[in-house]
């Protein structure tokens, strides 16, 4: 394991646990874009889904190029997904489905920081080990919101869970604030929510404490910082650490167990169901952006038995949680203030392949045409957009990018994607390099 990759690694154990908090430093006003939406569910597929296997299925391609499943009809006329997406295709009405999103990175590590972010790795390396967490990244979607509109009610402004995406001695970049500094990193549950203890001991006060000490304590804290004295970031970690002990509203959040078994249940009794249930509830508490990781790192990257793991495991339980998430969302009056993406850092190749010393085919890394699904927070379902062409190689419209994607999760909460933020040169640059989505909220 190199030093670097060491570093990053602990770095984002340690300090990506505490609260998202903001910086001490000017902030420039912002512009006057409305966002329809409250807050943001990111359903990152990592590894990246095959959009020939899932939702931009060629069964009219050859057989090296369509692979081993069938598409089956959804609740748009003329519309197919695959048939191991069942109750995504009975709720279409909800969805939009983009079939031309695009870009020219197929490598994990940059092209999930590029998904994570809406933008490019500053100062990308040539090898994975040079590319890995750093606070040289971009930073990620709830620090620059935080950077631009930090609160202070205990409640984060970003969530990851159930876990960060490390593999080896490799940590994958864009997961925290990058260059705004720790400080602004957002909290990290690393654990497996679908786990029988499942416990979030960051709210948990320690033996023999109990709410009027903690007062106590920080009433003392206050009084110390009035002097001035002692290392300012610290103080500010100290006065996050009692805000977040004082937040009810998200302690109560990761309490799964008050939620009805048939809940439960019906989100699926899985890592991906349960996650996504404790997405709902962060949002219901306040939190603006949770991103739910669909997995480690590898779980959609099928080089090898792609079918075999879509057919048993992947599709199968994202299908189950993504329906009992929009119904619920929609059945509470959720969904219209909530936006839902689902998207990978890239597709998979529209040739099967097999890999050396392997017998059970899959596909590669494809991002130069790839699918992602977008809902609520005022976007028109009930459509696709884009297309790619009869092999599922290219876009033939209009293609859209993870830069795209990350400017339409700011301009929907309401920051404009062009608010300016400072690079480590301390040099003015936008948040966001992307162009917002409008299409998803257009009806045409």
């Amino acid at each position: 394991m190199s030093l670097l990759s060491h570093l990053a690694r602990r770095d984002f154990l340690k300090l990506g646990a505490g609260a998202a908090v903001g910086l001490a430093l000017p902030r420039p006003a912002l512009a006057s874009t409305e966002g329809k939406a409250k807050q943001v569910i990111l359903v990152n597929l990592t590894g990246g889904l095959s959009h020939l296997d899932s939702l931009d299925m060629k069964p009219d391609a050859p057989a090296e190029v369509r692979g081993e499943f069938a598409p089956r009809q959804t609740a748009l006329p003329g519309v197919q997904i695959c048939e191991h997406l069942p109750l995504l295709a009975a709720r279409m009405r909800h969805w939009a489905l983009v079939r031309s999103l695009s870009h020219g990175e197929n490598g994990h590590l940059p092209g999930t920081h590029r998904l994570l972010t809406g933008s490019t790795m500053p100062n990308q390396r040539q090898t994975d080990l040079d590319n890995v967490l750093s606070r040289r990244d971009w930073p990620c979607y709830a620090a620059g919101l935080n950077h631009l509109r930090p609160r202070k009610d205990g409640i984060p402004n970003g969530v990851v869970l159930p876990h960060a995406l490390i593999e080896g001695p490799l940590t994958w970049p864009g997961q925290h604030a990058g260059f705004l500094g720790p400080a602004a990193d957002p909290m990290l549950v690393a654990q497996d929510p679908s786990a029988p203890n499942f416990k979030m001991d960051a709210f948990a006060l320690p033996d023999g404490t109990d709410p009027v000490r903690v007062e106590g304590r920080r009433g003392l804290l206050e009084r110390l910082e009035s002097t001035g004295t002692g290392d300012p970031a610290f103080r500010d970690h100290q006065r996050r650490a009692f805000e977040l002990l004082n937040s009810g509203r998200v302690a109560g959040a990761f309490r799964l167990d008050r939620e009805p078994i048939k809940v439960r249940d019906r989100y699926g009794r899985n890592q991906f169901g349960q996650s996504l249930l404790l997405a709902r509830r962060l949002i219901e508490s306040g939190v603006p952006i949770v991103q739910a990781n669909m997995g480690i790192v590898q779980s959609w990257d099928t080089h090898v038995d792609n079918w075999g793991k879509l057919k048993t495991r992947l599709l199968p339980w994202l299908d189950q949680a993504l329906a009992a998430l929009v119904d619920e969302l929609e059945s509470f009056g959720r969904l219209g203030e909530t936006l839902v993406v689902v998207s990978g850092e890239f597709g998979r190749t529209p040739k099967v392949s097999t890999l050396p010393g392997e017998t059970i085919p899959g596909r590669d890394h494809w991002a130069r045409v790839y699918s992602g699904l977008f809902a609520g927070g005022g976007v028109v379902g009930g459509r696709v957009i884009g297309k790619s062409d009869r092999s599922g190689t290219s876009p033939v419209t209009t293609s859209y990018t993870p830069f795209d994607i990350g400017a339409t999760i700011y301009r929907a909460l309401g920051v404009d994607p062009e608010s300016e933020i400072r690079d480590p040169q301390n040099r003015p640059t936008r948040v966001c390099p992307g162009t917002p989505m409008d299409i998803l909220f257009q009806n045409k």
